[in-house]
């Protein structure tokens, strides 16, 4: 109880230095944005410029990897504790070399839209419907490079075995919850 009528003495003495202090801490908040302006492309991280450009799956296959639907690049990483069958590793080399080869395709679509982005605003061209295309491109190429990714761990579902999945799962360090049912569609 005495420990509380102190503080509470204390925080009333303290509350008008505070008061005080408060105009000039809050007049110099800075962004957090600040330090962006000096990007290539503003919109984006130098790990997401080179992540796009090499067909990296940025958690575009979330939904898929967390619901026990494994993706072709983690699976031939450990493709030899799935005890993966000579069928299963061509497969799964098939599946990424052609997600990869568009995913880097769809990729520097998205750089170059947020590039054309990024110069509208800068050049001061920009416009309703200027913007209104550009951003639209974005999201319809962003929804493709998703489709991409998501299509690949479809793809690695059906080839796996229900142990296999389990086995990667248990790997990546995924827990089963409500929704980790493990379907076999060979």
């Amino acid at each position: 109880m005495a420990r509380s009528v102190l503080f509470a003495i204390g925080l009333m003495l303290c509350s008008p230095i505070l008061m005080l202090c408060s105009p000039i801490v809050g007049s110099t908040q800075i962004s957090p944005y600040a330090g962006f302006e000096q990007r290539e492309i503003k919109t984006l991280a130098l790990d997401e410029v080179s992540g796009y450009l090499a067909g990296e799956g940025m958690g575009f296959a979330l939904a898929a990897e967390l619901n026990s639907y494994p993706g072709p690049k983690h699976v031939m990483e450990i493709a030899h504790r799935l005890d993966l069958n000579e069928k299963q590793l061509k497969a799964s080399q098939r599946i990424f070399d052609r997600m990869h080869s568009k995913a880097v395709e769809i990729g520097t679509q998205v750089v170059e839209k947020e590039q054309e982005l990024d110069r509208i605003f800068a050049q001061e061209t920009v416009t309703e419907t200027n913007l209104k295309r550009v951003v639209k491109d974005i999201a319809d190429i962003k929804g493709e490079l998703r489709y991409v990714h998501l299509r690949a761990h479809l793809e690695m579902r059906s080839i796996l075995s229900p142990e296999q999945i389990q086995t990667y799962n248990s790997l990546r360090g995924y827990g089963l919850g409500e929704h980790g049912r493990y379907h076999h569609t060979e």
